[in-house]
């Protein structure tokens, strides 16, 4: 069988970054920058008061206190976007509000909360230092500065440098488009009466929820029965839009294997038995050019399967800097058997340092790992762990 490392090799070949694309600012929340962004301006681009209040020549009200005021004569208003600039005389204040350009000649600003804030004559009660409450500009950002790099994930703080620089759009390595298809004739969509033998569709809604937690993009999710015909064609009427086709069920040793069926013959899928436990069943390859990557019918080794192989895969290919799930060690406290020669993957809950199991091992009990938040990771060497041994686990929180 091959390994679980050698898997995740061959899957992570396949998957390719998207060449860069220019986005406007509110489509590239989440993406990774591609290029540098070097500051077109400065910020601020202008001298400016930190607080409402007056602008002064720190000289003029030096003697100011609470016992010996200063009066000043208020010779202009200057709101927040007037673009002439007037100059401060000697003698006289201009009462300001915060971000408004300072006036010539100006050296402070008086907070209004210092004063009485008056319109025409103002009784200034706190002297100010030279340059108190004055953002001059070019302090934050310099023109010509590599503000943000290549690499970086874009959160809301880096649009709003971006807009505040005046750029209306990024440089980003785009999502990556996955075709989300699940198999199998008995299965139907909700709101559908079950007929005896069928179930309810779970793996599609399940693993598109995935892809879109991983930062991809979902181009479809399409249900198919066991037909090869069928199945082909839906995979026809949507791979031009797709960069990964995920698929789920149809790879196991049996019959009515459409998956199997249908790709196995071109040579340019590869089915193969993974030492896993769950999800044995693999499958990895091209389509007209397009990775495939094909997960196990049971929902726990598809999503199992999907975390260990698909989500990193992704990530990476979308320059994510977080591309693996946090591991870290924690404290069995149960005993356990694994069979040797697999590496098992458990369900688990996560307290502070300790680890238990959480339900049975088996691949279709999925309500367990509905309420999981960790994967136990136990190697393909052991058979039985005890409790009190530190072992590996995956945080999904």
């Amino acid at each position: 069988m091959r390994s679980v490392e050698e898997h995740r090799r061959v899957v992570a070949g396949l998957i390719n970054p998207r060449p860069p694309v220019a986005l406007p600012l509110a489509a590239a929340l989440g993406l990774v920058l591609a290029d540098d962004v070097v500051a077109p301006l400065s910020l601020p681009g202008f001298d400016n008061s930190a607080m409402d209040g007056y602008a002064v020549l720190a000289t003029d009200v030096a003697d100011a206190g609470q016992d010996s005021p200063v009066r000043l004569p208020v010779a202009e208003d200057i709101p927040a976007g007037r673009t002439d600039i007037p100059t401060l005389a000697a003698g006289t204040a201009h009462r300001i509000m915060t971000g408004a350009p300072l006036p010539a000649g100006a050296t402070a600003v008086v907070p209004v909360e210092a004063t009485d804030g008056a319109t025409d004559t103002v009784t200034i009660r706190s002297a100010p230092r030279e340059g108190q409450h004055v953002r001059r500009a070019g302090e934050d950002v310099t023109a010509g500065t590599t503000v943000l790099r290549a690499g970086q994930v874009v959160t809301p703080a880096t649009l709003g440098l971006a807009a505040a620089l005046g750029l209306g759009e990024l440089t980003v390595v785009p999502r990556q488009r996955v075709l989300v298809v699940s198999t199998g004739t008995e299965l139907v969509g909700p709101g559908v009466p079950l007929q005896p033998g069928q179930i309810y569709e779970s793996n599609g809604v399940m693993l598109a929820a995935a892809v879109r937690d991983a930062g991809a993009d979902v181009a479809a999710s399409p249900m198919t029965g066991d037909d090869v015909d069928a199945f082909r064609e839906t995979l026809r009427g949507h791979v031009a839009d797709a960069d990964l086709i995920l698929t789920t069920g149809g790879v196991s040793a049996g019959a009515y294997e459409v998956v199997k069926d249908a790709l196995g013959g071109s040579g340019d899928v590869e089915f193969v038995k993974v030492a896993m436990q769950p999800g044995m069943p693999q499958g990895a390859g091209r389509l007209d050019g397009v990775p495939v990557v094909t997960l196990p019918g049971n929902p726990v080794s598809a999503l199992v399967s999907f975390e260990v192989f698909v989500r990193p895969a992704l990530r990476v290919a979308m320059g994510r800097p977080d591309a693996e799930r946090p591991r870290r060690e924690a404290v069995l406290t149960e005993d356990l058997i694994s069979p040797r020669g697999k590496r098992q993957f458990r369900r688990g809950v996560l307290d502070g340092d300790a680890v238990t199991s959480y339900g049975p091992p088996a691949s279709h009990h999925l309500r367990w790992l509905a309420s999981a938040n960790c994967l136990l990771e136990l190697g393909e060497d052991v058979d039985s762990v005890n409790a009190g041994t530190r072992v590996q686990v995956w945080d999904l929180r």
